[in-house]
């Protein structure tokens, strides 16, 4: 093979690759999304009836989609512009060089012990509560307009943070790394139709910031003391304290301990407890 021909093949392999990253990027931000799923679905049935007027000669009908095609992408700019805005947002806060800050097994065996506390201390006494720790996705423009706090996790100050009548508890309570970054922030609630309409704020807020990240939001109910985890666009509603625990510390590990030493991060968790 000549070096043009290598070449050649190299920036058709790039190309691919661009590509496959980009629907990637796309279809993750859509999964969780509501509103983008209902524009994929009037998408592919715009496309299915067009096919089928085409092939029953449908002149009529043939003749409004084209109509739609030619004005379709337009307003669906204008109308879901904010859907679209959240998406290209949510791609451009991603990380490359991945988490905030990469927690060793102690920090993070120290950290859960440390929510664990506060959280079983918040479920006795059924005070409210809710705690988004970052991934890979920048929460920034949340804690842009929260209190900051920059304060190491101590089930303590935790417990505090949503007492009834202080002046935070009503907001979220945001951690990066191993450090409390702020509190009283304010998250979007989630869209979804099919979120059961007997769920609060606090827990529409914990969905609704883990569809637009990778955070892992945890709640606990004001009404009935329950807890529960909201990650990937999923709430994983009235766990058991084990399953909160357990659960919580299988996602706060690093992505190269999940693929590659998981064995050995395993069992040193186990010696640890």
């Amino acid at each position: 093979m000549t070096l043009t021909s290598v070449w050649s093949l190299m920036t058709k392999i790039l190309d691919i690759c661009i590509v496959w990253l980009l629907f990637y990027f796309i279809l993750k931000n859509i999964k969780n999304n509501a509103k983008m799923v209902l524009i994929l679905k009037g998408v592919l049935l715009v496309i299915i009836i067009e096919i089928v007027s085409k092939v029953l000669n449908l002149y009529t009908i043939g003749l409004l989609l084209e109509y739609v095609v030619e004005w379709g992408p337009l307003a669906i700019i204008v109308i879901f512009q904010p859907e679209i805005r959240g998406m290209l947002e949510s791609i451009g806060r991603t990380q490359l060089l991945g988490r905030h800050k990469t927690l060793t097994v102690s920090e993070r065996e120290k950290m859960v012990n440390e929510i664990m506390k506060s959280i079983e201390f918040l479920k006795k006494n059924k005070i409210g509560a809710l705690i988004v720790i970052e991934r890979d996705i920048s929460l920034q423009e949340y804690i842009d307009r929260a209190t900051k706090i920059y304060g190491d996790i101590t089930s303590e100050l935790l417990s505090n943070l949503f007492y009834p009548n202080s002046p935070l508890h009503d907001g979220g309570v945001i951690i990066q790394g191993n450090r409390i970054t702020c509190a009283g922030a304010v998250f979007r609630t989630s869209m979804n139709p099919n979120v059961s309409k007997k769920l609060g704020t606090r827990h529409r807020a914990a969905l609704g910031v883990s569809e637009e990240s990778d955070a892992l939001s945890l709640i606990v109910s004001e009404e009935t003391g329950r807890i529960s985890l909201s990650y990937d666009g999923q709430l994983r509603y009235n766990l058991t304290l084990d399953e909160f625990r357990k659960t919580l510390m299988d996602e706060l590990k690093p992505k190269t301990e999940m693929f590659y030493g998981s064995n050995e991060v395993e069992s040193e968790d186990d010696v640890h407890e």
